[in-house]
């Protein structure tokens, strides 16, 4: 009887996991977009919380509008985002846009990425960005990049960004 009693209790409890674990995963997602994917943040404040809903507690605040983040699960209007330290959290989906942007992630933080005039190591050097630097994606042939931002317009090699994903054609 007991036994009974407990897998009524549990079943209903086990197919809302089973539930929440499928809008959460890749094969089926809320918005019906890829995860992961790569978005950027919309707003200059975003609060990112332990789970997906207002109940939990913010665990930090985003300030900068802009910055690269990808969507790792969706489950309702919410998104777990990671950022380039890998740190994870969920934001609302309102707070993310489907713009572009990546910054300049090297090996070393003392290294300067070159912005060339082409697609081609080649051509002229047009600027050297700092590792961190924030530029809007405007295509991605699956090599390269071109980017553009504060005083910078150009092409970057692809594997020297972080929010695109290494051979990502981007239009």
């Amino acid at each position: 009887m007991i036994g009974w009693i407990r897998a009524a209790i549990m079943a209903p409890l086990l197919l809302a996991l089973a539930a929440g674990a499928v809008r959460a995963g890749s094969d089926s997602t809320a918005s019906g977009l890829p995860v992961p994917r790569f978005v950027s943040l919309k707003a200059d404040r975003v609060n990112v919380r332990g789970g997906p809903d207002k109940d939990h507690d913010v665990a930090w605040i985003y300030t900068k509008v802009g910055l690269p983040v990808e969507i790792t699960a969706e489950f309702e209007n919410w998104r777990r985002i990671r950022d380039s330290d890998g740190t994870e959290g969920w934001v609302y989906h309102s707070l993310l846009s489907g713009k572009r942007t990546a910054t300049v992630q090297l090996k070393s933080k003392t290294d300067l990425a070159p912005i060339y005039a082409k697609p081609d190591a080649n051509s002229a050097v047009t600027a050297q960005l700092q590792v961190g630097v924030l530029g809007t994606v405007k295509r991605c042939t699956g090599k390269w990049c071109q980017i553009a931002g504060d005083g910078f317009d150009g092409w970057i090699e692809q594997n020297e960004l972080w929010g695109v994903y290494p051979d990502e054609k981007v239009e």
